[in-house]
């Protein structure tokens, strides 16, 4: 079965996380995709958890490329690598600003040669501006953009560390991918490629749109746990049930939040969270608190009230609904889950 890229050829010189997922789901809708990695492998590669001595992180970002070890210091394996490029639709790198310039692969000089390319580059802040040079990993850029202050904070008043990757994935690898593909579209018009700069802590911003549209409008920057959807209200909360599970309420819309309210008996005059939304929180963490977590889902089943238990992942996995997200290859190492719809992922 033919897929998306198949006659499109990608050459990877990132590492870790960021670009690795940005090839394989490449790679996933049929791309040719070499990964250059320096004499020993990445770093990644020996990162656990192992799998036959081997990370199966690693393994999962990059089972399907063609793996290929050069130095781009040596003119031989340099030319080895310009070799390649001339067959190649789209690069990928992930080095800080002006280092594929101190290699002699020089952007501008690259695209002058191969006018048909599609060069991406990753960093955390950009090509320029005074953080340009600064190294940094996701908490880094979080913190930076102040996404990291919305946090949770724990018992010590300290924001609680996310527990996904925003940056590498959100920030990194999925607008590269949409970048990529942009400039292959435009390019099957035009015949030239682009220069795609990847900024990951600049690609967080509109993560925090609901923030950004308050402070910006004058309506007052919110704090932690404050926003509509930051732990400011009741409508969209965790409340402890019976046999202490958690369940997650998200009843934003005046038609969900009644329908919850009807749900769990809570009388009218509680309903308003406007007037006065703690004294409705209150309310509402005392009759969830009642009931077990299954007697509540039994309850729940089938109404529009945006409710769900907080599942832990090997719960998820188990849920019917996504078996089959997660398949081992033949070495048992899981296979990655990627964001492709099915038919367009090999």
């Amino acid at each position: 079965m033919s897929r998306p890229l198949d006659s499109l050829t990608v050459l990877d010189l990132s590492t870790l996380l960021p670009g690795p997922l940005a090839t394989a789901i490449l790679a996933a809708a049929g791309a040719r995709v070499i990964k250059i990695e320096r004499p020993g492998g990445e770093d990644m590669r020996r990162m656990p958890p192992l799998a036959d001595g081997r990370s199966a992180l690693w393994t999962m970002l990059n089972r399907g490329k063609e793996i290929l070890e050069l130095d781009l210091k040596n003119g031989a394996d340099r030319a080895r690598f310009e070799e390649l490029l001339a067959g190649a639709d789209v690069l990928v790198e992930q080095f800080r600003p002006g280092v594929m310039a101190r290699l002699g692969l020089d952007p501008d000089r690259l695209l002058e040669r191969h006018p048909g390319l599609v060069f991406c580059s990753i960093t955390g802040f950009g090509q320029e501006g005074p953080l340009a040079q600064q190294a940094g990993h996701d908490l880094d850029y979080l913190a930076a953009t102040g996404l990291l202050a919305f946090a949770e904070r724990t018992a010590d008043g300290l924001p609680a560390l996310p527990p996904v990757l925003l940056a590498d994935i959100a920030g990194g690898a999925y607008p590269a991918v949409i970048a990529i593909l942009l400039a292959l579209a435009e390019r099957s018009r035009t015949g030239r490629g682009r220069r795609l700069d990847i900024a990951m802590a600049a690609n967080l911003f509109p993560l925090m749109l609901w923030p950004l549209a308050e402070g910006l409008c004058g309506k007052g920057w919110p704090g932690a746990g404050t926003g509509l959807t930051t732990g400011g209200s009741p409508r969209y909360a965790l409340y402890r049930t019976a046999d202490e599970r958690l369940l997650a309420v998200a009843a934003l819309e005046e038609r969900f939040w009644q329908q919850f309210c009807e749900a769990i008996d809570l009388p009218p005059v509680l309903r308003d969270d406007q007037a006065d939304p703690e004294g409705t929180r209150q309310a509402v963490a005392a009759r969830i608190a009642r009931r077990t977590a299954a007697a509540w889902e039994q309850q729940l089943a089938g109404l529009d009230v945006c409710c769900m238990l907080v599942r832990t992942l090997e719960e998820a996995l188990a849920h019917p609904q996504f078996r089959g997200v997660v398949r081992r290859g033949p070495d048992g190492v899981p296979i990655l889950p990627l964001p492709l719809p099915p038919g367009l992922a090999g």
